[in-house]
């Protein structure tokens, strides 16, 4: 989870925020308006636009439209809306960009997680379950607008998508009302609008092993920011962490990473490549950043070492000790 690093504003009382527990993770909103009225609806339109999305996309609601999906595409073409569909077709791009390494259909794995449960799919489970991790299984059609599974047992996640999706649709509602300054975030995923009234956003990188410590802190403004990490979801069995970040190639929770943060224009790209960036590893995912010249990372590996693309190195701030 990211953290905003506040301070002390001397006209406190017209910064407005709220936060609540939705899509298995918090989502929280932060704006200033002047109008008392206002402000407060423009809070509560970007948590029902929340709760409209996840109502959408959760795997975990059997009547959402990617639930009917899973349940039906393998066995005839599913039409879905254009809203879900668009976020399908984006997703696939970026496995094309990636090589593979984010694919919506690791979910054919991750159904077989339980976190809370502290609960793992055995290795035959994880083999033939493996058979169905292919982004390529996965059929649009434009025209008709529907989703094909090419076999059964595919199964679809957007999670590694669906938060940046929430926080750029929040922006876009608060920028619609009006709002020029603001932050919502979303477990991971933070997009900001404008800066905190002449002074920059301080976003923190938390420290991926000591809860509640930020590693490293970032001034932004009118960006969005994404960080991805083994920490967020998981539980440890004799020594190893399972966490929900699958690599696609292997049908297990990637490794060799901590954590991996991606900023650029658009929280549904960086929610995507940072997911992307934690499965490539340190090296093959910072040249692929690199090709990318609106976006830039900082990854912190399994040994605590911290690596930054070239753009980031200058307005990197140290967290204090």
């Amino acid at each position: 989870m990211l953290m905003v690093l506040m301070t002390p504003l001397a006209a406190v009382a017209e910064w407005l925020g709220d936060a609540r527990p939705m899509m298995g993770t918090e989502v929280s909103v932060y704006l200033w308006s002047d109008d008392p009225e206002a402000g407060p609806a423009a809070l509560e339109a970007v948590f029902q636009e929340a709760a409209r999305i996840d109502h959408l996309m959760s795997t975990y609601k059997d009547d959402s439209e990617i639930s009917k999906i899973n349940r039906d595409a393998a066995d005839a073409p599913v039409r879905c809306g254009e809203e879900l569909y668009r976020l399908i077709a984006r997703s696939l791009q970026i496995s094309v960009l990636t090589q593979g390494s984010f694919d919506i259909t690791y979910e054919s794995v991750g159904q077989h997680y339980d976190f809370r449960e502290h609960q793992r799919p055995d290795a035959a489970t994880v083999e033939a379950e493996l058979l169905n991790i292919d982004y390529r299984f996965v059929e649009m059609d434009d025209a008709n607008r529907t989703v094909h599974f090419q076999r059964h047992g595919v199964r679809i996640n957007l999670g590694g998508i669906a938060k940046g999706y929430v926080v750029e649709r929040g922006i876009d509602i608060l920028r619609s009302k009006g709002v020029e300054n603001a932050i919502v975030t979303a477990g991971g995923d933070s997009r900001l609008l404008g800066d905190r009234r002449g002074r920059p956003w301080m976003v923190g990188i938390r420290d991926p092993r000591v809860d509640g410590e930020v590693a490293i802190s970032v001034p932004l403004q009118d960006e969005a920011i994404s960080t991805s990490g083994d920490y967020e979801r998981f539980f440890e069995e004799d020594g190893v962490r399972y966490h929900h970040i699958i690599q696609p190639g292997t049908g297990a929770p990637a490794s060799g990473i901590h954590s991996a943060t991606v900023f650029g224009p658009d929280a549904v790209t960086t929610d995507a490549l940072s997911t992307s960036v934690f499965v490539m590893g340190v090296d093959h995912g910072l040249r692929m950043i690199a090709t990318l010249p609106d976006y830039e990372s900082i990854v912190i590996d399994a040994a605590g070492q911290v690596f930054f693309s070239d753009g980031l190195e200058q307005p990197i701030i140290p967290a204090p000790e």
